[in-house]
């Protein structure tokens, strides 16, 4: 047994530890032992359960699924709602009109489901080929040996009170060492972005940019409910600066999956993406789906949309990168779960390889030629300038991808991505933006919608929102850009409230969803979104 890096802790050890049990760490999981059955294998979830913090859209390409498990029908996978419609619509404030559709956005062939679901589904195929799962325990440590390669993780102290002290129920975290550790925490992973500025893995590549999702599930009334219909939405309430749009997938069971994308570049410090949702629901051709339903779910989560270009370097001593950690998304698809998959299988067969040869500590340096070998590689390749093409604003962004989906033209360069805090711009040159009060039936506020993510913290336990300067907030963002995270998170957690005349920055991480926004948009990068003890964070259901 190897020796601890911290001597209070228990060490226990594998062949692979993966961080995170969502689409791309469980395929990993899998894929290395249909190839290599003694290995021993682990993964890490911090939230309650599998599936707990998984929000999509979703409408799934079953592509790298029919590749992992052939049979996935047979095996009772819960791919059941097939596609049958899709329906691409340009709304104004008022009116709406139908555009054609995008070549990338024909879902002939896809499923409309819950990632939640599909997620549990493949922990237990996971789990009945011998790969041990931890839910309930967060990676919050790096491990590192003398030589700076990675030798594992460790999970985060439990029964730490909120002034830091150790309380009668203390129990340290628990020390994972492995011979190759895979990073698949989704979307701007709290560790990965250490393992990013420790390696240097963005010296490459352009900053991987976001939009932040906004989603809920309504029941509705059967005569407007259609079963596999697929809309998307551009244009209003979004201005033709800002980057946005919306999905509307029929379910089963008269259940319909609904939400907004912002993307995060938006440059109003004013704008809520939150609110942009909200005021959504209530365009005519929207409202007239969702009169006389009911909204049972609410979530929200951060998405990676920098695609091709925005790839940090997947392998470093010791340990790679997958999934959306790593930024697979498509998003001219709008779908990234089928392309986080596919790079955990490829990751899985060279580390399978690579620890053949009894390698620990190693590079798995084969991992990023075999991806850009790969489908995955083509695919991201050939709309790599789509998403990027609508830094100039809505109509050239759509000509841009109109040229190179309809008409096949390709563009020689590649476009550049920029940081999407650096986007904003101070308060005193933009328009404020008046949002409408929630009227409890079709729009609402955000500490009702957090109740129904079903968000759960321990509450005597330090806040895992950090704060690398506390001045800044008052000092600077509240002057320069009235304070954005008033505004950006779609939770509740900041505010400002003023006692005696004295203005505060209040935190209530209670609320918190983990969507990870503040830490990408604050302006002066100095929120730090770091892992809460225990299961804490949303308990989605069926998202």
């Amino acid at each position: 047994m190897p020796s601890p890096i911290r001597d209070d802790r228990d060490v226990m050890e594998y062949d692979v530890v993966i961080v995170g049990a969502g689409p791309s760490g469980l395929s990993c999981a899998i894929r290395l032992k249909q190839l290599s059955p003694a290995l021993s294998v682990c993964v890490l979830e911090k939230g309650s359960e599998v599936g707990a913090h998984l929000l999509s859209g979703a409408v799934f390409e079953p592509r790298a699924l029919n590749e992992l498990f052939p049979d996935w029908n047979e095996r009772g996978a819960p791919l059941k709602t097939l596609a049958k419609e899709d329906r691409f619509v340009f709304l104004t404030k008022n009116a709406s009109f139908r555009m054609p559709n995008p070549p990338t956005m024909n879902n002939h062939g896809n499923y409309i489901i819950s990632l939640g679901e599909l997620g549990r589904w493949l922990a237990a195929q996971a789990e009945e080929l011998g790969v041990e799962i931890f839910a309930g325990f967060a990676a919050a440590e790096v491990l590192y040996n003398d030589t700076n390669e990675v030798i594992g993780v460790a999970t985060g102290d439990m029964g730490i009170s909120k002034d830091g002290t150790k309380r009668s129920d203390f129990t340290p975290g628990v020390e994972l060492h492995a011979r190759q550790t895979v990073f698949a925490e989704g979307c701007h992973g709290s560790l990965t972005k250490t393992l990013i500025t420790k390696f240097d893995l963005r010296k490459h590549s352009d900053p991987q940019t976001y939009g932040l999702g906004v989603k809920e599930l309504w029941e509705i009334d059967p005569a407007m409910h259609k079963e596999g219909l697929v809309v998307h939405t551009i244009g209003w309430p979004m201005d033709s600066k800002t980057y946005g749009g919306s999905w509307m997938y029929h379910m089963a069971d008269n259940m319909v999956s609904i939400g907004f994308v912002v993307g995060l570049d938006y440059q109003n410090p004013y704008l809520s993406p939150f609110e942009e949702m909200q005021r959504y629901k209530t365009h005519p051709t929207i409202a007239a789906y969702l009169k006389g339903g009911r909204r049972v779910a609410y979530g929200a989560r951060a998405l990676v949309e920098g695609g091709l270009q925005s790839l940090p370097k997947l392998s470093f001593a010791g340990g790679v990168l997958i999934g959306d950690t790593a930024g697979f998304l498509n998003v001219p698809k709008i779908k990234g779960n089928h392309t986080a998959m596919k790079s955990g299988m490829i990751a899985a067969e060279e580390i399978s390889m690579l620890l053949q040869e009894d390698a620990g500590g190693r590079e798995c340096v084969t991992y990023q030629s075999a991806f850009e070998k790969s489908w995955v590689y083509e695919e991201l390749y050939k709309v790599r300038n789509i998403r990027a093409g609508f830094h100039k604003g809505l109509w050239i962004g759509l000509l841009n991808a109109a040229f190179q989906t309809i008409g096949g033209w390709r563009i020689p360069i590649t476009f550049k991505n920029h940081a999407d805090y650096a986007q904003l711009k101070k308060a005193a040159s933009v328009t404020p933006i008046t949002y409408p009060k929630p009227d409890g039936i079709l729009t609402f506020d955000r500490l009702t919608s957090v109740q129904l993510s079903n968000t759960m913290h321990e509450e005597d336990q330090p806040s895992h929102l950090k704060l690398k300067d506390p001045s800044i907030p008052i000092a600077v963002n509240l002057p320069e850009y009235a304070e954005p995270a008033q505004r950006y998170c779609p939770a509740g957690v900041y505010e400002i409230m003023e006692e005696n005349g004295v203005k505060k920055f209040v935190i209530n991480a209670q609320n918190c969803v983990h969507c990870k926004t503040c830490d990408i948009k604050d302006p002066s990068q100095n929120i730090d979104w770091t892992t809460p003890q225990g299961g804490g964070g949303p308990n989605y259901p069926n998202m």
